[in-house]
């Protein structure tokens, strides 16, 4: 019963994570400990379908509450208290990386060529998205209520690079659809859920829910599933140039979180920079032992 209440609570912070850009759901799932379990779950699903639904349902669950319920707690500390709530996230990466950096050195010895090549090209990689993103001020609901099929069909393929960042520690799902330019319609989406709940019969915002989240479901849980797989095979055979890659996307979105305009939106003095020091600081602690534990 506690390893459910676990995995429910764990789907809460990993769903609102989702809606945040920069903040990638993958380390969030590693640092909370449930990232491996998830690859075998959903890998290895028939072999013991009952003992990985038991861990999966209240993931999922607690996902889709934490998408629903604490987005508007994260888009509230984003909005008033953005560079201490950001810190707070980089922290929690940095609390990781010692752990992460430990993997890729098992077994002793120095770090390779090999490795520190895999760890330094992430950052060129994630630095070139930070600079070629446009986030432009569009009207969501304008351009929902024009969505045709071939824009569906673009949104399908979204949903496929974006569940590919999402299983991806270090790159976030969330910015993936800023770059794409379908973040704020997807978020637009999602809460108009709520008004749906309210009034079941109008059949005309399902529709315009669908057109969207439809699309772009059928996306994450294609991508979502071959990238796992992926994922697996690699971690079996190339575990050690694996955990170099994720150590340097961590590295790397850190260095971007720097850079993220959403960090300075809101008011920054030094009281502020002290806050954010703090909040950092609890982060990393909290990330840091956590992934002792289940690292």
């Amino acid at each position: 019963m506690l390893k459910v209440i676990r995995n429910f609570f764990n789907g809460l912070a990993f769903g609102a994570i989702q809606t945040v850009p920069s903040i990638s759901g993958g380390t969030i799932a590693i640092i909370l400990g449930f990232y491996f379990d998830l690859v075998k779950a959903i890998n290895h699903f028939r072999k013991d379908y009952r003992k990985h639904l038991l861990f999966l349902i209240p993931l999922f669950l607690g996902t889709g509450f934490g998408i629903l319920l604490l987005s508007s707690l994260v888009t509230f500390l984003l909005t008033y208290h953005s560079f201490p709530t950001m810190l707070f996230f980089m922290g929690l990466i940095a609390g990781i990386v010692p752990h992460i950096f430990a993997k890729v050195r098992e077994g002793g010895g120095k770090l390779g060529a090999r490795e520190i090549a895999l760890i330094l090209i992430p950052f060129p990689v994630l630095l070139l998205m930070a600079i070629l993103r446009g986030e432009t001020a569009t009207d969501a609901a304008e351009v929902i209520n024009n969505i045709n099929i071939p824009f569906m069909i673009f949104i399908f393929f979204a949903g496929i690079l974006a569940a590919a960042a999402l299983v991806i520690p270090g790159i976030s799902g969330s910015f993936l659809l800023l770059l794409l330019g379908l973040y704020h319609i997807v978020i637009e989406s999602i809460s108009s859920l709520r008004s749906l709940f309210a009034d079941f019969s109008n059949t005309e915002l399902l529709v315009d829910i669908l057109k969207v989240l439809g699309p772009l479901g059928l996306g994450i849980i294609v991508g979502g599933l071959s990238m796992l797989r992926l994922i697996e095979k690699l971690l079996e055979k190339h575990q050690k140039p694996v955990y170099s890659v994720i150590l340097g996307l961590m590295l790397a979105s850190m260095v971007v979180l720097f850079m993220e305009p959403m960090v300075y939106q809101s008011s920054v003095s030094p009281l502020i920079i002290a806050i954010g020091i703090a909040t950092f600081s609890v982060g990393c602690v909290t990330s840091f032992f956590l992934g002792k534990k289940r690292l």
